[in-house]
């Protein structure tokens, strides 16, 4: 059993109003006025979302909107990262990862959710006529974009019609008219499952789209929690204590009570509205414009002078969302080893260059022969990491494999190509895929195949191996002591 104590865990917020002072004390927040939802708020996206430390911006008094409602944009960067996850400030990027997982995965302890009378998400109840999901600050994100998306912050709760288990995932939403938003599902997420089973009864889904709260929360809704278990109860457990839900009007669905805004409502079988093209998460338009099932809207929620929370995925690179995914997904793809008897894993890290989806680096301490086949084919299959991947390479434990440099240095220089690479045929994919033929997508086939390189030392001479010229983390440390001054713009040594 993990002592939570010891990573030094203490997640200081319970509602993103709690999160947004806290970052207000780290200086990590910015306030512009005025920006339009046409074309400056995804200008000030494509500015600061790629940089590590950019800062968090808040949007207010978006022309056509009304006073007081805000926008929301770059949670996961900077010092804030830390906070977010309640990790020390001094934690680095694997550090955080490990941590998380040593605190939340190793042992985790999940909260069941409370059911509460009322909440500030109450505070404006509208219903009827009164319907107008258009006076919302969405933007349009990217200049292709096939219309204004207000959910790309956002996550959707759902109910197995047939095992009443709920669910809470992260589902695009683009905005069609004052009464209905688009609801996309890739195949397969637990979301989807929801809807085939209503479906399949002739049934319509019920959904509460909640548009902006808790980070934490919208953060699991994005990864990949275990099958039948609520991602609501699992952030009641990481902070010890449940987390107080009002149920809806229409849907008798629980959504947080401090919620900024939600939507209510159902998605029916025979109602869809042409959804996209969107800027996709692989860096491109992938997805085109197709006919999507929507959220027909029953009842609006929100706070008084409401909070959207924007996470639009910026070109396939290092932007918010491939950074919280990093820690998260990289935490859990660790513990799935674990958990499947693989023995010696020391780091995983997927890479923010690839969304934190396409490429998984895996390093271990070799014990026996087929060690590293054994680690890729597991990180590549497994729960945390089944989707959309397609690389995964497996090294010793002397590579840092959260440095993309170092990675692909072991990969070209411990590997031979036809013996160190195989291949897995018709793994899950993404309709974000760009790779996927014009064929496979007329047929609905969303499958791939899959590489797995192990750029391990060969097991059965690795002591013959030739060693790395890479410095000991003695030398390393010496170098640093008596002569990193060279690169700190100084003329000589601090005495």
């Amino acid at each position: 059993m993990t002592d939570r104590a010891n990573t030094a865990v203490h997640i200081a917020y319970e509602d993103m109003r709690e999160w947004l002072e806290n970052a207000e004390r780290l200086g990590e927040v910015r306030h512009i006025k005025g920006a339009s939802w046409q074309e400056d708020i995804g200008l000030a996206a494509e500015a600061v979302l790629a940089a590590e430390h950019g800062p968090c911006v808040v949007f207010d008094e978006v022309p056509g909107c009304p006073k007081g409602f805000r926008l929301l944009l770059n949670v996961f960067a900077g010092n804030r990262r830390n906070m977010t996850l309640g990790m020390p400030d001094h934690y680095d990027k694997w550090e955080m990862s490990d941590g998380f997982r040593k605190a939340f995965l190793e042992n985790p302890q999940n909260i069941k959710h409370e059911i509460v009378k009322d909440g500030p998400v109450l505070e404006n109840v509208l219903t009827g006529e009164d319907i107008d999901v258009t006076k919302f600050p969405s933007p349009v994100w990217h200049e292709k974009d096939g219309g204004r998306y207000i959910g790309t912050g956002t996550y959707s709760i759902t109910r197995d019609p047939e095992e009443g288990w709920l669910n809470a995932g992260a589902y695009r939403a683009q905005l069609h008219d004052k009464t209905s938003v688009g609801m996309l599902i890739a195949r397969g997420h637990h979301g989807h499952v929801h809807r085939e089973k209503y479906f399949a009864k002739g049934e319509p889904m019920p959904v509460a789209m909640v548009l902006g709260g808790d980070p934490l929360v919208f953060f699991y809704g994005g990864t990949e929690a275990p099958y039948g278990v609520f991602e609501l109860d699992i952030v009641g457990g990481m902070r010890g204590k449940p987390v107080k839900m009002v149920e809806g009007r229409f849907t008798g669905l629980p959504f947080p009570a401090n919620a900024e805004i939600v939507l209510e409502g159902f998605v029916y079988p025979d109602k869809t509205h042409l959804e996209g093209p969107f800027g996709e998460w692989t860096g491109h338009y992938a997805g085109g414009a197709t006919q999507v099932p929507v959220l027909d809207i029953k009842a609006i929620y929100h706070r008084n002078d409401p909070i959207l929370h924007g996470v639009p995925p910026m070109g396939g690179g290092p932007d918010e969302m491939a950074r919280y995914r990093a820690v998260m997904r990289s935490a859990m793809i660790k513990q799935n080893l674990v958990g499947a008897g693989v023995g010696g894993v020391h780091q995983v890290w997927c890479h923010e260059v690839g969304a934190s989806r396409l490429l998984h680096g895996v390093s271990i301490k070799q014990s026996h022969p087929g060690h590293g086949v054994q680690a890729g084919v597991v990180a590549a299959q497994c729960g945390a990491a089944a989707y959309a991947a397609k690389y995964v390479i497996v090294v010793d434990d002397d590579v840092d494999v959260t440095n993309l440099e170092q990675l692909l240095w072991a990969m070209c220089t411990r590997t031979d190509p036809k013996q160190s690479i195989q291949f897995l045929e018709g793994v899950w994919d993404s309709p974000a895929d760009a790779r996927l033929t014009p064929e496979q997508r007329a047929a609905g086939d969303m499958t791939h195949s899959m590489c797995i390189i192990d750029a391990c030392r060969p097991f059965r001479w690795r002591d013959n191996f030739p060693p790395s010229n890479a410095p000991s983390a003695e030398v390393a440390r010496k170098a640093k002591e008596k002569f990193g001054w060279l690169l700190s713009g100084k003329d000589g040594p601090e005495e």
